[in-house]
């Protein structure tokens, strides 16, 4: 029916370790894309052994990777297995692109969101994706509000501040920092509502149409509509 690959994600992959390695296995040679969505609490062993199968990962932030909010929500007790996991993907060359919810009063420091985006841009390269996500209450936490959008917006200028090149607000559809630009001249190169793709400017070799700016673009156009194994950013 068309599948192109499996994306290991809601439940953490890493739970399910040793099944979603041989099932990427398997996947792999039938010519299926991997990805996993994780916290990223994974040993560097763990990423060298999946590495040969897995094409990208997102790994998400909460709290902008504040060690507090790690130990008090998540009973984490050090961010550093984090850090580490995703300095080994980038060895590993696995596409990364990072995600950070954004809480209301107890994770939305603009100071941490800075120091996310600084380490991500000297660590993992100024063009590696940042997405900064509204919370919504849910579940066990319905005494916080939605992110304010005002608050969203403040981050995405933190984050570009820091030297990221592409820098998108989630979980907010119609919002103009969904889309692509291209960071030299700005051009809007991928326009989006939600996790639809609604307008595509890029060359066929994926640059930007105006100033010629190469675009890392992982994924694959197809005439009658797009297919993305990675995640377009």
């Amino acid at each position: 029916n068309g599948c192109q690959g499996i994306s290991y994600t809601y439940t953490e992959p890493t739970i399910f370790f040793e099944y979603a390695y041989e099932t990427a296995k398997l996947a792999r040679q039938v010519g299926f894309f991997n990805t996993f969505v994780t916290n990223g609490y994974m040993t560097p062993e763990a990423v060298k052994a999946i590495a040969p199968y897995l094409d990208a990962a997102t790994v998400d932030f909460k709290g902008g990777g504040d060690p507090e909010f790690y130990k008090k929500f998540s009973s984490v007790p050090s961010v550093e297995p984090i850090f580490e996991c995703l300095k080994e993907m980038k060895r590993q060359g696995i596409h990364i692109e990072i995600t950070n919810l954004v809480v209301p009063k107890i994770g939305d420091s603009m100071d941490r969101i800075r120091e996310l985006a600084t380490w991500i841009r000297e660590a993992l390269g100024e063009d590696t994706p940042f997405h900064l996500l509204r919370f919504h209450p849910d579940y066990k936490i319905t005494d916080i509000p939605s992110t304010p959008i005002q608050t969203l917006e403040k981050a995405y200028a933190t984050a570009k501040s820091a030297g990221l090149n592409f820098v998108y607000v989630g979980n907010v559809p119609g919002h103009p920092a969904e889309n692509t630009y291209c960071p030299n001249c700005n051009e809007l190169l991928i326009k989006r509502f939600s996790f639809e793709i609604t307008k595509w400017n890029l060359t066929k070799d994926m640059r930007c149409p105006v100033c010629g700016r190469e675009i890392p673009i992982k994924g694959k156009l197809h005439a009658s509509g797009y297919a993305y194994p990675y995640a377009l950013f």
